[in-house]
């Protein structure tokens, strides 16, 4: 639109007193007369609850992402493994944990875990015992987890949505043990960026049909006969029973990855 066209008589609006902060204008009564970003950046005194403002955070969420790709950028070819915190160590889970791991880890792949305890510890103790390199990627949480003792290298995030971009970004595949909402949160995220084309194409794999086979069997037929994804979508999803079999999805993927790389 022309200015003729907007301001037919001619006249035009008097530019309004402004302040500027950086990039950011402020007119009318969303000026302040307060301090300067500098002179609150030198002044030592005063109110600690800038910390804790929206800006602020943007500059830890920026440190997060620059410590993870820092961390994490030179980790060999590495595969995802989510399953639940509280599985406990006399469970049949966590010693199926330890063979996946094992496996993954004599098959040449990092094993990247949450970093806590139950299925991810057993995972992460799996591959370290089998020589392997063992990576936990733990969570802030409200109550007190910390990182396993098995992770080789270990990273702590405040941010879900760092974590996550982590595990994708450095994974080949994701594994899923019996788990959550947090495994099903990572679960259907990997799922939806496989779907829509955010991230390469890897194989999601989940483990042991006796748990997630009820999920599956939903999937195909109330999501997909419902006509709310194609055949295409679920072939995304394996189901399985046999940690070769997981294996063997993993590295098929990996190979038919590197050969158009």
């Amino acid at each position: 639109m022309s200015e003729q066209s907007e301001f037919p008589d001619g006249q035009y609006p008097e530019r309004p007193v402004e302040r500027h902060k950086g990039p950011v204008v402020l007119r009318r009564d969303r000026r302040d007369q307060g301090s300067t970003t500098d002179q609150r950046l030198l002044d030592s005194r005063g109110p600690s609850d800038w910390v804790h403002t929206d800006p602020w955070r943007v500059l830890r969420i920026q440190a997060e992402f620059v410590e993870g790709f820092g961390a994490l950028a030179e980790v060999p070819r590495a595969v995802t493994v989510f399953g639940s915190a509280r599985t406990k160590r006399d469970n049949p889970e966590y010693e199926l944990g330890r063979k996946i791991g094992a496996a993954l880890a004599e098959a040449g792949f990092a094993v990247m875990t949450g970093g806590g305890p139950g299925a991810m510890e057993a995972v992460n103790r799996g591959a370290n015992e089998a020589g392997g390199f063992s990576v936990g990627l733990g969570i802030e949480l409200p109550f007190e987890q910390g990182l396993n003792p098995w992770v080789d290298l270990g990273v702590n995030f405040r941010y879900f949505f760092a974590r996550k971009t982590m595990f994708v970004k450095y994974s080949q595949a994701f594994i899923c043990l019996p788990g959550g909402f947090g495994t099903l949160d990572e679960l259907f995220e990997a799922l939806t960026l496989v779907q829509t084309k955010k991230v390469t194409k890897f194989p999601v794999v989940l483990f042991g049909t006796e748990y997630w086979g009820g999920l599956y069997d939903w999937i195909a037929k109330s999501v997909l006969e419902g006509g709310k994804i194609g055949e295409k979508d679920l072939q995304l999803l394996h189901l399985t029973d046999d940690i070769d079999d997981a294996v063997r999805v993993v590295q098929e993927s990996y190979q038919a990855w590197e050969d158009t790389h």
